[in-house]
């Protein structure tokens, strides 16, 4: 994987450079300004992009457009702070193959990068509740239930937890059970809701009030 790094920040750029190197990640570049980042892409056709949100002189939102009205069709990642639900749609609606945050682990960094590469759409598992109530808000067309009726409570116990944002090791936490059970269990719902992502999964719960019902029906501890 050839990554190429814009980001204004040179403390922050230089770390994650090594930090990607040092995990057989070859770093094309990594510079700290819009011009210099237009013309690294234009030489070095990384394979992907990974490019700061809050930049001087020119946004990273603005970047993407420039880039993307360059015909540069490479997969684009923001790596950002900021988690405001505009800067999260606006990225999407741009270009962006993901949207991830500055204090991601970092093989969950790695993975997420290997995702946008193979072309997936990858959104920080925190901002799930975000993108889902964004979503929510919108004009939509009526949508089959899918197997939203076909969950176990367990499933639909992580689905709501997906919602959320929380990540499989923090579900498993929660809940008292392994990650390798968590993941099944992940598995088994985006089957079942026939998506291919936990954020289009959280999206479904948040539209359909899922996990309002769940809460509902709790009848709360119980002894």
């Amino acid at each position: 994987m050839r990554v190429l790094l814009i980001d204004d920040h040179a403390l922050f750029r230089f770390g994650l450079q090594e930090l990607l190197e040092r995990r057989g990640i070859e770093v094309v570049a990594a510079v700290g300004d819009a011009t210099a980042g237009v013309q690294k892409v234009a030489e070095t056709h990384p394979d992907v992009v990974l490019l700061d949100m809050r930049m001087p002189q020119l946004s990273g939102l603005d970047l993407l457009r420039e880039l993307r009205a360059a015909d540069q069709t490479m997969p684009i990642a923001m790596l950002t702070t900021s988690a405001e639900e505009r800067d999260v749609i606006d990225s999407l609606q741009g270009g962006a193959q993901g949207y991830l945050l500055k204090d991601m682990e970092p093989d969950a960094l790695i993975a997420a990068l290997g995702d946008v590469v193979q072309g997936k759409t990858v959104v920080a598992p925190e901002l799930a509740i975000v993108l889902a109530k964004a979503v929510q808000g919108e004009a939509k067309v009526a949508q089959p239930q899918n197997g939203a009726t076909d969950l176990t409570p367990r499933e639909q116990e992580i689905l709501c937890h997906l919602a959320e944002g929380q990540s499989n090791k923090a579900i498993a936490r929660r809940l008292g059970i392994s990650d390798g059970t968590v993941k099944l269990h992940v598995k088994a719902i985006l089957r079942k809701l026939e998506v291919h992502s936990r954020v289009e999964a959280a999206v479904i719960a948040v539209e359909r009030g899922l996990c309002e019902r769940a809460v509902a029906r709790d009848p709360g501890p119980q002894g």
